[in-house]
């Protein structure tokens, strides 16, 4: 999630289909999203910028979900505790990670409430044809929009309050810049992390549905699943898959299919090689995910003479 890491053009080619890249103008003249309440950065009382907003002067092409980690699955649903975490994961990010302000454009709590976290975010979101810059997608920032939603979604589901919010927050933005369903992701579509927690990651398919709903519009089915994600302790035939790639790359991994510390620290070297981001996606302290396999890894060690679409189709039945 670095602060000035940017790029235009997706290497190793995130899914959507030719319907939905043509669909652009079809989600701005369908039904008309409701508006959701949008707390501001003055309403929370957030801290100046430390240095100058970068507006992109164009439109983002992905609406991408989070969740914080921390501060976990507090059960605080008021709008006093939403305020709060939009503070804590403003100091996090300034004082901690050294960027100019919040990462993400916008903040969902537990209880529902939707906060604004990059200054401008909301100004410009209601404009329609810019957005604010943001610092929660390594490498992509000036071509994604970040949503961080309160809590952990490892292994538990979110509450409801906390996904009508998301459904409706999504509908809007999409409706706001004519994105169609199809380009909801989740953090992990763009980098080597666990963001935005397997359960929640798993529901995706439902929010672009939900959100398609809301906007009138039919979602188009993606043509091929995303990379796997692979992590320290995994096991299986994607392991073996992963390892025979290094050491063709020339790592000296056993090809076990067991994601040993051998594994995870070729997998550091060979991020760190290529400059991939290894921030993890977490709102009060830093999570070491840097031996993760995902999608900004693999299009590195796979055999070329494949295209990316078929290569996740491969990995995906294994």
């Amino acid at each position: 999630m670095g602060e000035a890491t940017r790029r235009t053009v997706l290497k190793g080619g995130l899914t959507a289909t030719a319907v939905g890249a043509l669909g652009f103008a079809s989600a701005r003249s369908a039904a008309a999203a409701t508006t959701p309440t949008i707390h501001s950065t003055a309403e929370w009382n957030a801290r100046p910028a430390s240095g100058a907003i970068v507006v992109e002067n164009h439109k983002p092409t992905y609406i991408v979900v989070h969740h914080t980690v921390d501060p976990g699955n507090n059960t605080d649903y008021s709008l006093a505790h939403a305020l709060q975490i939009s503070r804590d994961i403003q100091n996090f990010h300034m004082d901690t990670r050294g960027w100019i302000d919040t990462g993400q454009q916008f903040t969902n709590s537990r209880g529902g409430f939707v906060t604004e976290g990059r200054h401008r975010s909301l100004e410009i979101l209601r404009g329609e044809k810019q957005h604010v810059q943001g610092a929660n997608v390594g490498n992509h920032n000036s071509e994604c929009l970040g949503i961080e939603n309160e809590g952990l979604y490892s292994t538990v589901d979110v509450p409801v309050a906390l996904w009508n919010s998301l459904v409706q927050l999504i509908a809007y933005i999409a409706h706001q810049y004519g994105i169609t369903p199809e380009f909801i992701k989740g953090h992990r579509d763009f980098n080597s992390t666990e963001c935005c927690g397997q359960v929640l990651y798993d529901r995706l398919p439902e929010l672009r549905t939900a959100v398609g709903q809301q906007l009138g519009l039919s979602v188009a089915r993606l043509e091929a699943p995303e990379w796997p994600l692979l992590k320290p302790g995994d096991t299986g035939p994607q392991v073996m898959t992963a390892q025979r790639f290094l050491r063709a790359a020339g790592f000296g991994v056993p090809t076990d299919g067991v994601f040993g510390t051998a594994t995870a620290a070729a997998v550091s070297a060979l991020a760190a090689e290529h400059g991939l981001s290894r921030d993890s996606c977490t709102a009060a302290r830093a999570s070491d995910e840097s031996g993760y396999l995902g999608s900004d890894v693999w299009p590195l060690i796979v055999p070329r003479g494949r295209s990316a679409a078929a290569w996740r189709s491969e990995l995906s039945k294994e």
